[in-house]
C-alpha cells in the first residue's frame, strides 16, 4: 500500500496528489467538496477524498490526520476528535457546526472553522423561492400535473407583492433576503435585537421590538437564526396561534426552530396556510416522525437542505474553508474560527504581519536572553505592548497566541506547531508564563519621538523574579518585519534566518576577527548589522548609577526595571564603559556548530555570542 493511499479504497474516492511521501500533513475529507477548494490544498498536503464513512471508518482513519474537512452528514464527535490525535484543525463547508463537538474540539486545541459568508446568496435566493412556492402553492400544482391531474380551481394563490415579510434575524442572509423581498415589492420588518437600526432602515427594514409585535401582522415569516438553546423550539404553539390564519412560514436556517409537533398541529387545524421547509431536527427524518408528517403534507413545500445546493455556494465554501485549512496548517490565522473570536477579513490583513513579527520576538526572547537560564521561559512575566494603530485592534488573541508559539518553539518538541489560538492561553499556563497585554493609545512620553517613526510599535518586556529583564521592540512595513531594539541596543534588522548575536566592545576590529572566524567554517554572511546603544537610554543608565534621576531604576520603553538585565549577558561589559559596547547581528548560511560558537567567543572582545533560528 503506498503511504499516501488507504486502505480499501473504493470507487470515487481520490487523493490529492497521489504521493508516496508521509512527509506531508493528511486532510480527510469525508463528503463531498467542491475540488476547487481541495486543489489549494494538493500541494502541501496530502488530500484523501473518501464517500459514506462510516463513524466507526471514521474512527479507524483519524488518527492519521492532521486535518478534517467534513460538510453535514458526518458527526465529529468527542470520541473522534480524543482519537484524532495528530488533529490541528476541523473545518465545515457550510455556515453550521451542529455536527461538531466544539467543546471538546476547544479543550483539545484543536481549531473549528466555518464559512458562514460562502453560502449567503444561495441561501436567500432558496428562501425566496420557497416563499414563492408556497404562495402559488407550486408543489401540489408539480405533483398533480405530473399525476395528469388539471386542478387549477384548487390551486388558487397569493400575490406577494404588497405583503408582509416577517424576518427573525437581521444577519447577513436575512438582510439579503429582506433587499430580495423589497425588490419583491414587499414590506419587511424584522426583529434581532442586535441589528443596526441605521443599516435595517437603509436597506428598506422596520425593526420592531418583539415576536409579539411581529406575528399578528405577517403574510410570510421566515427566520435566520442560528439554533441555540435560546432559538430552540422558539416558535411553538402558542407563538404560531397568533399568526393570521393566511400566513405562511419558512425555515431554510435550522431544524428545531420551529417545534415540528406545534407547525404540525398548526397547519392540520389551519392556524396559519402553508410552510415552505428546507431543514428539520433530524436530516432525513425519521419515519413515521412529526418531520417526515410534515415533508408529506399538502400545505408543505419541502426541499432536502437545498439552502446552501448550488454550483456556486458549494466552490464559494470550499474555496473559503480550504484556505483556512491551508493557513492554520501552515501556521497562519483562519478568517472564522468557531471557537476563537473571528478575524474579520480586514482584522486579518492588518494583524497577519504582526502575528509573524510578534512570533519572532518571542523566538529571540528564548534563543538569546533565555540561553543563559538554560532556555527556560517558565516562570516569567511578559508584558506585550501595542502603540500607534495597533493599540486600537481589540481582537489581539492571534498575537497573544503567536508570542506563546514564539517562546516555546525553541524548547518543545513540537517546535510550537501544537500552539494556535484556540489553546495558547492553556499553554502559557502550563509552561508557568505570565503574559501582560497593554494598548498604549497615547505613546509615553519619553517614547513620543520615536513612536511616531511608526505606524505600529510592538513591545516586548520581560520579567524574571530577580527583577531583571529585557525588551525586543519591533514594527511592520508594507509587509516586511523588523526588530528596532534588542533591550540597550538599536536596530533595524529583519527577524529570519539563521543569525548570529555577538555581543561585544565597540573597537576597531572586530568584524574581520568574526568575518575570519565564519570563513574558516564556510559559513557565508548574508548581511550584517552593528547596533549601538542608544544614547537616550544609556543618559539614563547614568543617572541612575550616579543616584541621580532614576535612582535604583531604569527606564526602558516607558516602563521601570529594577535591576539591570544588560544584554542577558555580562552586564555592564566586564568595567569598560557602557558606550564601548555593541551588539554584531549577522544573518549567516550554513553550519553553525558549537565549535564555531566556541571559537566566536574566544575572539578578543566578544562578550557572548547567541545563535537564533528563527
Amino acid at each position: 500500500m503506498a503511504p499516501g493511499t488507504l486502505p480499501d479504497e473504493r470507487a470515487g474516492d481520490m487523493a490529492f496528489p497521489s504521493s508516496t511521501s508521509t512527509a506531508k500533513p493528511r486532510i480527510l475529507v469525508p463528503e463531498k467538496v467542491s475540488t476547487d477548494g481541495l486543489a489549494l490544498l494538493s500541494a502541501d498536503f496530502v488530500v484523501d477524498v473518501r464517500q459514506s464513512v462510516s463513524a466507526a471508518k471514521l474512527m479507524e482513519l483519524i488518527p492519521s490526520y492532521h486535518g478534517l474537512i467534513v460538510r453535514s452528514e458526518t458527526k465529529v464527535t468527542a470520541a473522534v476528535l480524543a482519537a484524532g490525535r495528530k488533529l490541528r484543525v476541523v473545518a465545515r463547508a457550510g455556515v453550521g457546526v451542529d455536527n461538531i463537538d466544539v467543546d471538546a474540539a476547544t479543550a483539545q486545541g484543536i481549531i473549528v472553522v466555518n464559512s458562514p459568508a460562502g453560502n449567503i446568496v444561495a441561501a436567500a435566493e432558496h428562501t425566496i423561492a420557497l416563499l414563492l412556492a408556497t404562495a402559488r402553492n407550486i408543489g401540489r400544482a408539480d405533483r398533480g400535473s405530473k399525476d395528469g391531474r388539471w386542478d387549477r380551481g384548487k390551486l388558487v394563490g397569493v400575490e406577494v407583492g404588497r405583503k408582509i415579510l416577517g424576518i427573525i434575524g437581521l444577519g447577513k442572509v436575512g438582510m439579503k433576503v429582506a433587499r430580495m423581498a423589497v425588490g419583491l415589492g414587499m414590506t419587511v420588518r424584522a426583529v434581532d435585537p442586535y441589528a443596526s437600526a441605521d443599516i435595517a432602515r437603509q436597506a428598506g427594514v422596520e425593526l420592531v421590538p418583539s415576536l409579539a409585535d411581529l406575528l399578528p401582522v405577517v403574510d410570510f415569516l421566515t427566520i435566520h437564526t442560528p439554533l441555540l438553546a435560546s432559538t430552540l423550539d422558539l416558535l411553538g404553539e402558542a407563538e404560531l396561534q397568533q399568526m393570521k390564519r393566511t400566513a405562511r412560514v419558512l425555515n431554510v436556517a435550522r431544524g428545531g426552530v420551529y417545534n415540528e409537533a406545534a407547525l404540525l398541529k398548526a397547519l392540520d387545524e389551519s392556524w396559519i396556510a402553508g410552510a415552505g421547509l428546507d431543514v428539520f431536527t433530524a436530516e432525513p427524518p425519521a419515519p413515521e416522525s412529526p418531520a417526515a408528517t410534515l415533508i408529506r403534507h399538502e400545505k408543505v413545500v419541502a426541499t432536502p437542505h437545498l439552502g446552501a445546493s448550488t454550483v456556486e455556494a458549494q466552490e464559494n465554501v470550499s474555496l473559503d474553508v480550504c484556505t483556512q485549512v491551508l493557513a492554520i496548517l501552515q501556521g497562519g490565522l483562519p478568517t472564522s474560527a468557531v471557537n476563537a473570536p473571528m478575524i474579520l477579513p480586514e482584522e486579518y490583513r492588518q494583524l497577519q504581519p504582526f502575528v509573524r513579527l510578534v512570533e519572532r520576538m518571542g523566538g529571540l526572547y528564548t534563543q538569546h536572553y533565555a540561553r543563559g537560564r538554560g532556555g527556560m521561559v517558565g516562570g516569567r512575566r511578559f508584558e506585550l505592548a501595542y502603540q500607534g494603530n495597533l493599540a486600537g485592534v481589540s481582537n489581539t488573541r492571534p498575537l497573544f497566541a503567536a508570542l506563546v508559539k514564539g517562546l516555546v518553539s525553541a524548547i518543545s518538541d513540537s517546535g510550537g506547531r501544537d500552539v494556535n489560538i484556540v489553546n495558547a492561553t492553556l499553554i502559557a499556563k502550563q509552561k508557568g508564563v505570565v503574559i501582560n497585554e497593554v494598548h498604549m493609545h497615547t505613546p509615553r512620553e519619553s517614547r513620543a519621538a520615536e513612536s511616531s517613526a511608526y505606524a505600529s510599535l510592538v513591545s516586548l518586556r520581560a520579567l524574571d523574579g530577580d527583577g531583571q529583564g529585557q525588551v525586543i521592540e519591533g514594527y511592520v512595513s508594507g509587509n516586511n518585519i523588523y526588530i528596532a531594539r534588542l533591550d540597550r541596543f538599536a536596530a533595524s534588522f529583519t527577524p529570519e534566518g539563521t543569525l548570529l548575536i555577538l555581543h561585544n566592545y565597540d573597537e576597531p576590529g572586530k568584524i574581520g576577527g568574526v568575518g575570519t572566524v565564519l570563513g574558516r567554517y564556510g559559513i557565508n554572511v548574508m548581511f550584517m548589522q552593528v547596533a549601538s546603544l542608544d544614547p537616550a537610554r544609556e543618559r539614563h543608565e547614568r543617572e541612575s548609577e550616579s543616584g541621580k534621576g532614576l535612582g535604583l531604576s531604569r527606564l526602558v520603553s516607558g516602563v521601570t526595571i529594577v535591576g539591570d538585565g544588560g544584554d542577558g549577558g555580562d552586564g555592564a561589559g566586564n568595567g569598560k564603559a557602557n558606550g564601548d559596547e555593541a551588539l554584531m547581528i549577522l544573518g549567516v548560511d550554513g553550519a553553525v556548530t558549537k565549535e564555531v560558537i566556541e571559537d566566536l567567543e574566544k575572539s578578543e572582545g566578544i562578550l557572548r555570542v547567541s545563535l537564533v533560528r528563527l
